[in-house]
C-alpha cells in the first residue's frame, strides 16, 4: 500500500487524553498491532507493509500514532513514557478484540513489553524490531556537558535527529518518568512467544541490547534474528520480507484463530 492509497485515519476520543489517530483492518484473530518508534508515525514502511500483508491474509490489524506523534493530538514535548504506554493500552483495550500479536519497533519494542505485562491475557506473541527497552538510561548516559546543563537549567534540550527531520525536544520529565518503567534490571515475567529482529549496524540501539533482553525474559520460546548489514530501521525490502516471515510463523492459519 502506498502513502497515496493510505486511508484517512480515524480518531479514538477519550476523556483522559488527546485523540489518537489510527487505521484499522478487520479480520481473523489473533490480530496484529504495530507500535511505532520515538518520533515516528503509522505511515512508515514497516507499518504499511504489515497493513498490506494483513489485508491480503484477511487478518485484523491496527496501527496508530501516540500522542504528540503523527496526526494524533497532544504535544510531543509534554508527553512521557507513561503517557505513550497509556495510549497503547487505550487502543489495545478499545480498538481490538481477542488475542493480539504486538509488533514494536525501537521505543515501540519497550512499550510492547510494558503493555504485555499490563495485559498478559490479551497477548498471543511479541515481535520486537530493534527493541529499545530502557532507552532513557542510554540517552542520559550519553548526554554532553552542554546538554546536561540545559536539562538541569531549563528542563529540556534539543537533540539532533539521525534522520534529517530536524531536532526534537528531550525533557527531564521524559527521562525521569522513563526510568520508572525500566525492565532490564531483573526478570521480565512474560510467558508468550517472543521474536526479536535487530540490525548489527544499528547506531541507535546496539544489537547487544537484544541479547540483554533475551537474558531477562522468563519465557522459553524466544528467538532472535540478527541482520549483519541491517541498520536501525530495518525497512529495506529484504528486511520487510523477513518481518513478514517471522510474523507468519506466529500466526495460525485463517479460520483456525485461537
Amino acid at each position: 500500500m502506498t502513502e497515496k492509497e493510505d486511508p484517512k485515519p480515524e480518531f479514538l476520543t477519550r476523556p483522559d487524553g488527546p485523540p489518537l489517530a489510527y487505521r484499522r483492518v478487520a479480520g481473523w484473530e489473533p490480530g496484529v498491532v504495530f507500535l511505532g518508534g520515538f518520533m515516528s508515525d503509522m505511515t512508515g514502511e514497516k507499518a504499511t507493509a504489515l497493513d498490506a500483508l494483513c489485508r491480503r491474509q484477511g487478518r485484523a490489524f491496527l496501527r496508530f500514532d501516540y500522542r504528540g506523534h503523527g496526526t494524533s493530538g497532544g504535544r510531543f514535548d509534554e508527553a512521557v513514557i507513561s503517557d505513550w504506554l497509556a495510549d497503547t493500552l487505550a487502543v489495545l483495550d478499545r480498538l481490538t478484540e481477542g488475542p493480539q500479536i504486538l509488533v514494536g519497533s525501537s521505543m515501540g519494542g519497550w512499550l510492547m513489553l510494558l503493555a504485555a505485562l499490563a495485559r498478559p491475557e490479551r497477548i498471543h506473541a511479541l515481535i520486537g524490531i530493534a527493541p529499545a527497552a530502557d532507552f532513557v538510561r542510554r540517552m542520559e548516559a550519553g548526554l554532553t556537558a552542554e546538554q546536561r546543563r540545559a536539562l538541569d537549567g531549563q528542563g529540556f534540550f534539543l537533540r539532533p535527529s539521525e534522520y534529517g527531520d530536524g531536532p526534537y525536544t528531550i525533557t527531564k520529565a521524559l527521562i525521569e518518568d522513563g526510568k520508572r518503567h525500566c525492565l532490564l534490571d531483573g526478570p521480565i515475567a512474560l510467558r508468550r512467544p517472543v521474536r526479536l529482529l535487530h540490525g548489527m549496524r544499528d547506531d541507535a540501539v546496539p544489537w547487544r541490547e537484544s541479547l540483554r533482553l533475551i537474558e531477562r525474559l522468563e519465557c522459553e520460546d524466544v528467538r532472535a534474528v540478527f541482520v549483519k548489514d541491517g541498520d536501525h530501521r530495518l525497512s529495506r525490502p529484504a528486511d520487510l520480507a523477513l518481518l513478514a516471515t517471522v510474523l507468519e510463523g506466529l500466526l495460525p492459519a485463517p479460520g483456525n484463530a485461537q
